[in-house]
């Protein structure tokens, strides 16, 4: 019975390496950065990524128990991320743990303002929010994040239409960025 959980997880970490492997190169697609406003830099990177989790975690917090476990894993290899890559940015092993709290916070205050305009499907709402955290300094020249909130609506109904099955097998995708009529809310 006891060598049951232990398989479990090995099967998990297939689905988890799988899915993980999908999200990650869903936020690599390079019309986020080159039409839709994210900047191509390394805290760029973490907020698309940040979005991507956002909208997988998002999609599974109504799912089965599996798709939940399977979901914290994927956030749990995120952090991971987060962490094996500040150590080869170069941030020192005293600093990584200030660090990683900091970033941990900006994820989950993100969480909490996506999901609210994403709940009120409100577009406008959610561009705000994308532009405050993605440009934070400079929100005046900054472009424009309606495309990018656009896209994140878009997603999260597509991600709503994939079947617990495919959560279960870790074989959610999401739609590929249509910049056709990207910068208007419905």
């Amino acid at each position: 019975m006891v060598f049951g959980l232990f398989r479990k997880k090995n099967n998990n970490r297939a689905i988890v390496d799988r899915q993980y492997a999908t999200l990650t190169s869903a936020a690599r697609q390079p019309d986020f950065y080159l039409h839709l406003g994210v900047p191509d830099t390394v805290m760029g990177r973490f907020e698309l990524l940040s979005v991507v989790m956002i909208l997988y975690f998002r999609r599974t917090k109504s799912s089965a128990t599996s798709g939940q476990e399977i979901a914290q894993e994927i956030v749990d290899a995120f952090f991971q991320d987060l962490d094996h890559s500040m150590r080869e940015l170069g941030v020192g092993d005293q600093s990584v743990p200030k660090r990683m709290k900091k970033f941990a916070g900006m994820f989950y205050g993100r969480l909490e303002s996506y999901a609210a305009a994403l709940d009120a499907a409100d577009g406008q709402a959610l561009a705000a929010a994308l532009l405050r955290n993605i440009y934070p300094q400079t929100e005046a020249s900054a472009p424009d994040m309606r495309g990018l909130a656009n896209w994140m609506m878009t997603a999260a109904q597509a991600l709503s239409a994939q079947s617990e099955d495919l959560i279960a097998t870790g074989h959610v995708t999401l739609p590929i960025p249509d910049l056709r009529g990207s910068n208007e809310f419905d």
